[in-house]
């Protein structure tokens, strides 16, 4: 998925499986997504920010338009939004989370994932 060998895991959004990279350091984050033209439907990254608090993402250096969803703790997605390649304008969280889910644009929509749904997967297990 991108330069770096990161953990991957596997998430369940409503009944939709989605298999995410795991970003968790401050140079995994800010690589991210960046330089990928493609990405397969049922992948994304999952950004574990190190704190919970508002999170603002945007997409330098990234060709490949996305969707956004910005997670809570327990794993509730509080806010969706889509993103446009290479957009420095950036896109925020507006609440503490300490969770970010990317994956193609569309790919909520198309499911009829709204905010409220709760990710489930190991990252979210109390």
């Amino acid at each position: 998925m991108s330069n770096m060998n990161l953990p991957r895991v596997q998430l369940l959004a409503g009944e939709h499986e989605i298999y995410a990279h795991v970003a968790r350091t401050p140079e995994e984050r800010s690589l991210g997504l960046m330089f990928r033209r493609d990405m397969p439907d049922d992948e994304g990254m999952l950004f574990m920010c190190d704190e919970c608090a508002v999170q603002k993402f945007w997409m330098k250096d990234t060709p490949l338009p996305l969707s956004i969803a910005f997670i809570d703790e327990d794993g509730t997605i509080v806010k969706i939004d889509d993103m446009d390649p290479h957009a420095l304008d950036g896109c925020s969280s507006e609440h503490p989370v300490r969770w970010v889910l990317e994956v193609n644009r569309g790919w909520f929509a198309e499911r009829g994932i709204p905010a409220g749904t709760r990710v489930a997967g190991p990252p979210f297990l109390k």
